[in-house]
């Protein structure tokens, strides 16, 4: 089967350090710092004081308040995004064929507010009190469900769930989708909203979380001093399309997605495997995917969660992977600047890869001071700066299951 072209036609974002897509770049090309104190529930008396929290967010932008009341925060997060991909991709579904066009939309755990909430409800009241919008409110695959419903897609709709690597596992099972022929458009992300004390308490008595409470000390990916990874929220959607379809209808092309690869690493629950073999497979398997070298890529959004294993185990996969040409390349973690957002992180992490080639701009790992040697790659330090020359960048999401996806995305040059 000929394998399309499939290029990016509207971004959305809703994360820690904007309501939109591009506000959401432009904090991150700044170094901007979305992480603070959390506000969601009472921490006074928990260990993790700190997380990145959207701010100011009103749901009742994108839906009305009946709507709203009957979705998690994780739908209505997911809602968002898509709507502003859909508005800046200038689709017009009554000229689509609705069949045609497909939701790939991830998340790594749910309506877990919804979940504690009913289960104390339930504990108080009885179980068969619960509300009857329970069930839809906490399953995973409702935020795709209602992205398919608000635009009248009628094409395959899915929901990835690989823990952090959910979001990247959409992008690319959408990317294959339309590559492959079976789709015209696809409507691609992942949305996660967990910051509750009862995740929060579970995260840290695995010891997953950072216990800081200085917001400039707490995400630091790479640098010696990491403790573990601040929850983050938030959600990112991408419109992909076939390139052909989308310059029939006149539509502004904002990158292209030129590869994928995904791998197990076979090995933990939630540990790495040894010298980054498994995520080393993925990075491979998507530069060959895209039909090119190692020496080609010139920036790769990081995995990069602040936690001791995964940072130096990503930095030995990048290594293994490209060789001498990883000496080369740059490698930020813009998760120092949101938080870990899960099964949205690879879908926000390609929409700032996406504006990385677009711009040509390297976003920073900020709170960068101690250096560690089993992280010694260019990590974009404290401050983003220009790559006049990228055309090539790569996104990694690295999820607990060991699971590893990579997606290599080209800068559109028409």
């Amino acid at each position: 089967m000929e394998k399309r072209r499939v290029v990016i036609t509207g971004l959305g974002a809703v994360t820690p350090v904007g309501l939109t897509a591009q506000d959401s770049w432009a904090a991150a090309r700044a170094g901007v710092c979305g992480i603070g104190p959390i506000t969601q529930y009472d921490c006074q008396n928990m260990k993790v004081k700190l997380a990145g929290e959207v701010k100011n967010f009103d749901p009742a932008a994108y839906m009305d308040k009946r709507e709203v009341r009957k979705t998690d925060r994780f739908v209505q997060l997911a809602l968002a995004a898509a709507c502003q991909a859909m508005s800046q991709s200038g689709l017009e579904m009554p000229r689509e064929d609705a069949g045609r066009c497909a939701v790939f939309f991830a998340s790594g755990i749910g309506g877990f507010a919804t979940a504690q909430k009913g289960c104390l409800m339930g504990e108080e009241k009885g179980y068969d009190r619960v509300s009857p919008h329970f069930i839809p409110m906490i399953i995973a695959n409702m935020a795709a469900g209602h992205i398919a419903i608000r635009f009248g897609f009628k094409g395959m709709c899915t929901c990835p769930v690989t823990a952090c690597a959910s979001g990247s596992n959409a992008v690319g099972d959408a990317f294959r989708h339309v590559r492959d022929g079976y789709a015209e458009v696809a409507l691609a992300g992942g949305a996660e909203a967990v910051i509750t004390s009862l995740a929060m308490g579970g995260f840290t008595s695995m010891h997953a979380l950072c216990e800081s409470g200085d917001p400039a000390c707490a995400s630091i990916p790479f640098d010696a001093r990491r403790s573990g990874f601040v929850m983050g929220e938030g959600a990112g959607a991408l419109v992909l399309e076939e390139y052909g379809h989308a310059v029939a209808r006149g539509a502004v092309i904002l990158g292209e997605v030129a590869g994928y690869g995904a791998s197990c690493d076979a090995y933990h629950i939630t540990a790495p495997a040894p010298e980054g073999a498994g995520a080393a497979a993925a990075m491979a398997a998507a530069l060959a995917d895209a039909g090119i070298a190692p020496e080609d890529v010139g920036y790769i959004n990081a995995h990069g969660t602040s936690t001791p294993l995964n940072d130096a185990g990503e930095t030995a996969a990048v290594k293994l992977a490209f060789g001498q040409a990883a000496r080369r390349l740059a490698m930020s973690s813009t998760k120092s600047m949101t938080g870990h957002l899960l099964g949205a992180a690879g879908a926000v992490e390609a929409v700032f890869t996406t504006l990385a080639l677009r711009d040509r701009f390297l976003p920073p790992t900020i709170h960068y001071q101690q250096p560690d040697p089993a992280c010694d790659l260019d990590i974009v330090p404290n401050e983003g700066r220009p790559a006049p020359g990228l055309r090539w960048a790569m996104s990694n999401s690295l999820g607990f299951g060991g699971h590893n996806a990579s997606l290599v995305f080209k800068r559109w040059e028409a």
